[in-house]
This record gives structure tokens, C-alpha cells and sequence, in this order.
């Protein structure tokens, strides 16, 4: 399954250069291993997009449930450029 997501640039860059390997998103679309992210750059101060986008494979799931300072409902994934 492919998923689209709002991500900010800074966090776009540190994903697109390999710094970033994970995602920390709230479980609300069920995401599976082998699903595909496509990750669009969004700007929050100005609510636009910049129509660049990245394509990541999810290699990895945790439900993080019960973690401290973390509320129930969030997944960890580890992902991969495609």
C-alpha cells in the first residue's frame, strides 16, 4: 500500500541524504511492512508544497504503546530510500 505524507524540509533533506532512517507517525493508516511512503516536502509557514517527494519502503514496525512522553497510537518504522 502507498501512503502520502506531509513532510517538513528539514526532515526531507535529512531522509533524502540518508541521516534519517525512521518515522515516528501516529498508526492511523495501519502501516505495514513493505508499504511504500511517499514523503512530499511541505512548508508549514506558508502551507504549500514544494512538489518535491521522496519514496521510502517501511522495513520495520514497533508499536510504541506504553512508551513514556510517547502517546498511545504511535508507530516507529524504519524506512528505505527506493
Amino acid at each position: 500500500m502507498e501512503h502520502k505524507l506531509k513532510t517538513y524540509p528539514v526532515f526531507f533533506a535529512d531522509i533524502e541524504f540518508g541521516a534519517k532512517t525512521f518515522e515516528i507517525r501516529k498508526n492511523d493508516r495501519n502501516y505495514q511492512v513493505g508499504d511504500v511512503l511517499r514523503l512530499e516536502e511541505y512548508e508549514p509557514l506558508t502551507n504549500e508544497y514544494s512538489g518535491d517527494f521522496l519514496l521510502v519502503q517501511v522495513t520495520y514496525t514497533i508499536c510504541l504503546d506504553g512508551i513514556p512522553d510517547i502517546p498511545d497510537g504511535f508507530i516507529g518504522m524504519s524506512i528505505e530510500l527506493f
